[in-house]
């Protein structure tokens, strides 16, 4: 019989697949894409078969590789979150101010981070908790402002289930209405200026069930459906 932690594991993984597998549906053929740290590198697990999108990494490499297998690792080959990676055929490597210089010039189709806040407006906190000890921004900053769309991926609610989708973020802003679209286990939002629309809605879920684990007032889609996580 399963443990309740193993269990617990189990339940938070398929809820962070969902996430992915939703957002990797946003994926075009040709797409320069950078994945933030954490929950946004498992976008990579699930480009949808015949569309072929280039990875970037801020910290200058452009074509980055899935994950390698045990023992094949090289420590000279990490992402911006210091998980080693793998090249592909064409990986190229640069210094991190062409990096920036790619990301800052609006080289970038979609980037896609995660958050600990976001609000009706499209501001996102994602990059320190004050009292708490942070290495570095980041490249996040750079990305809500230079990127061409910006999904956010994360857990709807926190672990102790209050939301983090607000009104107005608390935390320190990483950008100001910068986001297009955000993505939980719970349901696909797209950010206008009106409010937030709910567009897609979890499997087995209600509105009233998305609504009550979100502070602002939702706006539902005419069009609502289930969300997709393939394409047909």
């Amino acid at each position: 019989m399963s443990s309740p932690s193993k269990v617990g594991k189990q339940l938070d993984m398929e809820k962070r697949e969902r996430i992915a597998r939703r957002i990797a549906l946003e994926l075009r053929d040709g797409f320069y894409v950078n994945l933030g740290i954490g929950l946004p590198t498992l976008v990579a697990n699930f480009v949808p078969r015949g569309v072929e999108v280039i990875l970037q990494s801020e910290n200058g490499m452009l074509g980055v590789g899935p994950y390698p297998l045990e023992g094949e690792e090289d420590p000279d080959l990490i992402n911006a979150g210091k998980e080693t990676v793998s090249e592909i055929p064409g990986t190229s490597f640069f210094s991190s101010a062409e990096s920036f210089a790619m990301i800052r010039g609006g080289h970038i189709n979609l980037t896609v981070l995660g958050a600990m806040e976001v609000d009706e407006e499209g501001s996102i906190a994602n990059w320190m908790i004050p009292g708490k000890m942070v290495k570095g921004m980041g490249g996040a900053m750079d990305l809500v402002a230079g990127a061409k769309r910006v999904i956010v991926a994360m857990e709807h609610t926190t672990r102790e289930g209050l939301p983090k989708i607000l009104h107005k973020c608390t935390l320190p802003l990483t950008g100001v209405r910068v986001i297009d679209t955000i993505v939980t286990e719970m349901a696909y939002l797209r950010v206008t200026q009106a409010g937030l629309v709910l567009e897609e809605i979890g499997p087995a879920l209600t509105v009233e069930d998305v609504q009550r684990a979100t502070q602002p007032t939702l706006m539902v889609s005419p069009q609502l459906r289930t969300m997709e996580t393939q394409r047909s």
